[in-house]
């Protein structure tokens, strides 16, 4: 079964309701026209409703089975404005500002979530990442003992013989963009929850730099050696039993066998690598869409992490299958439980 099949198949059995604020965006609907018919999940779109109906006539897209919210109208505007002010208040929004910002569908959207009124939140089509992101980190807390939000993707590779049969976790590709060596941890851990619950691996977690294993040795390969430290003592392999870190590795010591016999011969994951964890945002942004687009590599993401309700931002590239991947994801990220050391659960 590939990736996409798997994570329908997991996502159709949760029956979630997902908001998506860009509600006269043609390949939102278009992809919310597939969710909805394929029964995966129900979806609300956010915006005025003669608008939404006029797109969707446009496109002949029956949208009979969607439900559509205009947040001018909503019968509990009131109760979203309160829940708003209570979350933003010690920041100094008052309640008349609150009543104005939840017009936002961005805003709204994310109330709705912060509510339990819908399972997650997918934008992002049109709309920039800073403000996605910044909406989400203002209404919905961090996850328990989670200090940073952090980003990964799911890069499935045709035919390829390694990592998890093709398929990896790269981390964090899309928000910190320059992490010390305690949020690369908390990145790699967070990458490593991905793969572990939503796509079944075990995890094995590679810190990426230009050197191996003390072959080279400055400030930024220091960083990384630390990193991988404060993981393994953080996270370790006997409390987390699918998750293993190590490193500092170059790439081909990570992923190929053959260079990890040479280069780090007594490394446990070196050559079996399948989360990359990179050294700052700007390697991970490139190596990503290098191997999305010399390897025509599938991508599943950005997946935000660390958030206790998901919030998913698209790429303004998005096709609508990006989309509705997006869409199965956050339905599992809203049913998924932190995974808990097995030392915890003797106890």
């Amino acid at each position: 079964m590939d990736v996409i099949q798997m994570l329908m198949e997991k996502a159709s059995k949760v029956n979630a309701l997902i908001v998506l604020p860009e509600g006269t965006e043609d390949r939102i609907l278009k992809a919310a026209r597939i969710i909805t018919k394929q029964k995966i999940a129900k979806i609300v779109l956010l915006g005025k409703e003669e608008d939404i109906q006029e797109k969707g006539k446009s496109f002949s897209l029956d949208l009979s089975e969607i439900a559509i919210i205009d947040p001018k109208k909503f019968s509990e505007l009131e109760r979203y404005s309160r829940e708003l002010y209570e979350r933003r208040k010690h920041r100094g929004v008052t309640l008349e500002d609150a009543r104005n910002l939840i017009l936002n569908p961005l805003y709204f959207g994310a109330i709705m979530v912060a509510l339990g009124d819908a399972h997650g939140m997918v934008v992002g089509a049109v709309t920039k990442t800073s403000d996605v992101m910044r909406t989400a980190l203002q209404v919905i807390p961090k996850g328990e003992n989670v200090k940073l939000v952090s980003s990964s993707f799911i890069m499935v590779i045709p035919d390829y013989e390694f990592g998890q049969r093709g398929i990896y976790v790269f981390g964090d590709c899309a928000v910190n963009r320059f992490p010390n060596s305690e949020e690369l941890a908390e990145i790699a851990f967070q990458s490593a929850r991905t793969a572990v619950e939503l796509i079944d691996m075990d995890a094995k977690v590679a810190f990426l730099t230009y050197s191996t294993k003390g072959s080279s040795s400055d400030s930024c390969t220091e960083k990384i050696v630390q990193a991988v430290k404060i993981a393994q003592n953080k996270y370790p392999h006997s409390q987390y039993p699918k998750i293993i870190f190590d490193g500092e590795f170059q790439l081909d010591t990570a992923i190929e066998p053959l260079v990890a016999e040479v280069k780090a011969p007594n490394s446990e994951i070196a050559g079996k690598a399948n989360v990359l964890i990179f050294p700052n945002l700007e390697a991970g942004n490139i190596g990503y869409k290098l191997v999305h687009r010399f390897a025509n590599a599938e991508v599943i993401g950005p997946i935000t992490q660390g958030l206790s309700k998901p919030i998913n931002n698209l790429s303004r590239g998005s096709s609508i299958s990006d989309i509705i991947n997006s869409i199965l994801v956050t339905i599992l990220q809203s049913t998924s439980k932190p995974i808990i050391p097995t030392k915890e659960i003797e106890e």
